[in-house]
């Protein structure tokens, strides 16, 4: 571990790069013609280089084998060439990975910098190790997410010939894609307001497909649920990480008391110092693996489950634009008036919203399914290693009681 405040800063600031491989996946295809992982990844003060390994068979590639470095604005922009694209209305366009976030990080390292001349060398140590541990695990998940979302894309069997994903994995310079500016930002805040309005007067639509109108009931109450769940499962991780730094606090103190003065219970108080050490490193795994397999997994699907509403929405403006063009019809027959144009629309519009519902139909399937297996994965897992960090409490507290059996 690092010595001084500097060097931790230094770690969150200058850079840092991660070569271990993610352990989340959320598209479980064993399809190998098109494999895409982030193989390395470096942190800069204000941005994360990602390195995208691409190994494959497809004869559109130029290579078998080739990797290019992208930044979090290049995963967004080829985000949003799907979601804009009408070719893709009746898909699941996977959620766009989430900006890459180490403020509180550096926050906090900067606040136990300024507390420093206010707590033991000791404490300042173990602190400052929760804190990078912390760094890490924060910069692995991000480099997870926007790997989930490569592979997302990778697997899906029309979603992966895209020649703009094509252009993200095989073209070597970087594609001058900037952040958005606060009239993109603004105007893209006021095209989701209007799908918001337009979601509401569409809410009592009645649609005549029962698939369609059983999703939508069960999807907008399943985002509620996982909304809460989220919350709930955060605010749990949190304690935990509170419980750890409690612990920091408490063995320091009982460091202090044994070396205050030559006593009897010198021996003793260390060892019970040295067990709260212990539990606090169990605490803050046992915090880690919840916030990976329960948390991250939960938040994950509230992103998916978002962009699935959002494919109910286009489908169902695609069915009141249907709707709609109907009544044209009706007049334009009564009125005798343009009646092959009217008619013409409407048969064009029919046949988007066959092959639109055809599509989705699928697309919400696979979406099920994808998400049944996924969680199931994610709590054995959980279970499993809740189970095991049980029994490695245990077995600490047994051998410290047996170790101060022995020293009084």
């Amino acid at each position: 571990m690092m010595d001084g405040m500097d060097e931790s800063n230094d770690l969150l600031a200058d850079g840092s790069g991660s070569k271990e491989k993610p352990e989340e996946t959320v598209d479980l295809s064993t399809d190998t013609t098109l494999l895409v992982d982030i193989s390395d990844a470096l942190s800069e003060k204000d941005k994360v280089k990602f390195t995208v390994h691409t190994k494959t068979t497809l004869p559109a590639f130029r290579q078998s084998e080739f990797a290019v470095v992208r930044q979090h604005e290049e995963f967004v922009w080829l985000h949003d060439r799907f979601e804009e694209s009408e070719e893709y209305a009746g898909i699941v366009i996977p959620p766009a990975p989430p900006k890459p976030d180490f403020d509180a990080s550096r926050e906090k390292l900067q606040k136990l910098g300024e507390g420093e001349g206010t707590m033991t060398k000791e404490e300042f140590q173990k602190m400052k190790q929760e804190l990078e541990a912390e760094y890490l695990a924060t910069f692995k998940k991000t480099v997870a997410m926007h790997e989930v979302f490569l592979q997302r894309l990778a697997n899906h069997p029309v979603l992966r010939i895209d020649i703009n994903f094509k252009i993200f994995l095989e073209y070597e310079q970087e594609l001058g894609v900037r952040g958005k500016n606060n009239k993109e930002r603004l105007s893209g805040f006021f095209t989701r307001v209007s799908q918001s309005v337009d979601e509401v007067l569409l809410s009592n639509q009645k649609d005549k497909d029962d698939f369609f109108e059983g999703q939508k009931t069960f999807l907008v109450e399943y985002f509620n649920r996982i909304k809460d769940a989220t919350g709930k499962a955060d605010r749990m991780t949190k304690s935990h990480k509170n419980v750890a730094d409690s612990y920091i606090k408490i063995s320091t103190c009982l460091v202090q008391l044994a070396t205050s003065e030559n006593t009897e219970l010198e021996k003793l108080v260390n060892k019970l110092a040295e067990t709260l050490e212990r539990v606090r490193k169990l605490e803050g795994r046992i915090a880690s693996d919840e916030d990976l397999k329960l948390s991250d997994t939960l938040r994950y699907y509230m992103r998916d489950t978002s962009a699935a509403k959002n494919l109910l929405y286009r489908r169902l403006r695609l069915l009141a634009n249907f709707e709609a063009a109907s009544k044209v019809v009706e007049k334009a027959r009564a009125k005798n008036k343009d009646v092959q144009q009217a008619e013409d629309a409407h048969q064009q519009l029919a046949e988007k919203l066959d092959r639109l519902t055809d599509t989705a139909k699928q697309e919400l399937t696979d979406f099920k399914a994808r998400r049944i297996t996924h969680f199931r994965k994610n709590m054995v897992d959980l279970a499993e290693l809740e189970l095991k960090h049980a029994k490695a409490q245990v077995q600490l507290l047994r051998n410290a009681i047996t170790a101060l059996k022995e020293m009084s």
